[in-house]
């Protein structure tokens, strides 16, 4: 069927919001047919979130929402009072929001938040609605649903928490479905399953998908149509395959350029250099306690006899879900957290031997930059400060003007101007904090720098921008790279060899274009077969261009 010949169930026209004299959506308008999946994506910033909090009423009191039209098939939304919108919202219009853990009450079970809900809407039995909380659950496929009624947030993984958010907005049995990035941050695998359980759950139900994201690998491979959002207006709209084939605009344009392609490992060079880090037969182990007396039971081998080696100028990226060990391994590595055994060499350096003094002048030689820019930078100190941090510790005998001299320097190099040494980490936007991350790790001039999943929440240019600064500062100082991440099109792009990290163990291992496009080991195949279909294709356009 035609979208002509489709019900239009959600309309907007023109719509407007604004914070004071600033606006943020700027007279946009699209329509959403019963049963379809549209999506609109864009950058952080462009207005994407507003627009659906607006479809909901959920805006601040300080946002001026005006718009020609918004309506629910024959209902006007504009005119609604707030008691008439508790009867739409969660009912009719339900949403997602991207992250669980805070979308979540931590002090009530996830039974008694699915059953809110459908009390809000529904008249059931006590019975009726336990019974009715077990299906919710059932139905987004939570492992032991009936026994998982009474458990908290906490106690669940980050997928089996999305699994619960999507329970919630179901329990209403809603016409449209809205999903605010849920699968950001997630690993590749578990982004499948949502995805895949999403549309099993639309076939069923036959309400409509609204997907917003900037992953435009996810979108392709889900989407039927699409409007592409930047600086509060929709640039451009049509046929999900038509638009990402053959964009129009040059927003659309740069952000297909920007995608990580997966062809990218195929014409790497293999080449040969001496090994700078060499990691063997590394443990580290948790205790599990358990009795009145605390006594060790077992223990949880987050890093199980892990063995490899890194050479001079490459970059090896250490490659895995959440909770197979690759952040832990690491923060090990740089002695951040205790290890339980094993032999770590660094450019002939034993590490493993060193202690107190003679473990602290290495430090220099192995840096790390986090996952989350903002939390691992002092609020309370400019940036000049944070990226001086180091240098203060490791290089006394450098004076102060050496040092403001040195960060001006290194603003330089990550592609910042000097006078961000005099602002502070919440005046920038994400992809600009990570560049402060990644001066303040060059400050005392590393061999190796380990990157902790640094791209996994940027949007997709910005990620492209990360990604080529990564590469050109290893051209220019020849430092290696232990490139930790879940996200196999980074990899693809940035990597010259992968270790494939399961329960705490390297699995497989080897030079990028063998591992990614003839992997041998059961789990890497099922990691590649996880990557979003629609990255193929978008690859391919890349590649052409």
């Amino acid at each position: 069927m035609t979208p002509n010949s489709l019900t239009t169930l959600f309309t907007v026209e023109n719509l407007h919001i604004h914070f004071g004299d600033v606006p943020v959506v700027d007279g946009i308008s699209f329509g959403i047919y019963t049963g379809e999946t549209f999506a609109l994506v864009g950058e952080s910033g462009s207005g994407k979130s507003m627009t659906a909090l607006a479809a909901l009423n959920l805006l601040p009191h300080n946002a001026t929402v005006t718009s020609d039209v918004m309506r629910l098939q024959n209902e006007n939304l504009a005119q609604l009072t707030e008691q008439e919108w508790c009867k739409i919202r969660g009912r009719r219009i339900a949403i997602i929001f991207q992250d669980p853990i805070a979308s979540l009450n931590p002090v009530m079970t996830i039974g008694a938040q699915i059953a809110e809900v459908i009390l809000l809407h529904f008249d059931l039995s006590k019975n009726e609605l336990k019974q009715r909380v077990i299906e919710l659950l059932q139905q987004v496929e939570l492992p032991n649903a009936a026994q998982r009624v009474n458990v908290y947030p906490h106690q669940l993984s980050g997928g089996q928490r999305q699994r619960v958010m999507i329970a919630i907005a179901l329990a209403g049995k809603p016409d449209l479905l809205i999903a605010d990035e849920p699968t950001t941050a997630l690993d590749v695998t578990i982004q499948a399953q949502i995805l895949e359980l999403l549309k099993n759950i639309q076939a069923q139900t036959g309400m409509a998908l609204w997907l917003i994201s900037h992953d435009l690998a996810l979108v392709s491979s889900i989407a039927k149509r699409v409007a592409v959002m930047q600086y509060g207006k929709i640039v451009e709209t049509g046929d999900a395959v038509s638009v990402f084939q053959n964009p129009q605009h040059p927003y659309t344009q740069k952000l297909v350029t920007a995608l990580p392609s997966m062809q990218s490992c195929e014409n790497k060079e293999i080449r040969i250099e001496p090994v700078l880090l060499q990691v063997q037969n590394f443990h580290c182990h948790y205790p599990i306690r358990k009795g009145i007396f605390k006594r060790i039971v077992d223990y949880v081998r987050a890093v199980d006899d892990v063995s490899f080696s890194l050479e001079r100028g490459k970059t090896l990226a250490l490659v895995g879900e959440s909770g197979c060990g690759k952040t832990t391994l690491g923060k090990a590595l740089l002695h951040l957290i205790p290890s339980n055994g094993g032999k770590v060499f660094l450019d002939g350096v034993a590490l493993h031997d060193l202690t107190g003094e003679a473990l602290r002048q290495q430090r220099a030689a192995m840096q790390i930059v986090f996952q989350d820019p903002f939390s691992s930078m002092n609020p309370r100190l400019l940036v000049g400060e944070i990226i001086a941090e180091g240098l203060r510790a490791l290089r006394p005998e450098m004076t102060a003007s050496e040092r403001e001299n040195r960060v001006k320097n290194l603003l330089k190099k990550v592609e910042l101007p000097e006078e961000a040494m005099y602002r502070y980490p919440h005046e920038f936007s994400g992809g600009q904090r990570q560049r402060i991350c990644i001066a303040r790790a060059l400050a005392v001039e590393p061999k190796v720098i380990i990157c902790d999943e640094p791209t996994s929440a940027l949007d997709v240019s910005v990620q492209a921008q990360i990604i080529e600064l990564l590469k050109t500062l290893q051209r220019e100082q020849g430092m290696s790279y232990l490139f930790i991440t879940h996200d196999l099109g980074v990899v693809a792009e940035i990597a010259d060899d992968v270790a494939v990290m399961f329960k705490g163990k390297i699995v497989e291992q080897g030079a990028v274009k063998y591992v990614l496009t003839t992997p041998s080991h059961p789990y890497t195949k099922k990691l590649l077969a996880a990557v979003p279909k629609g990255v193929s294709a978008v690859s391919r356009i890349i590649s052409s261009n």
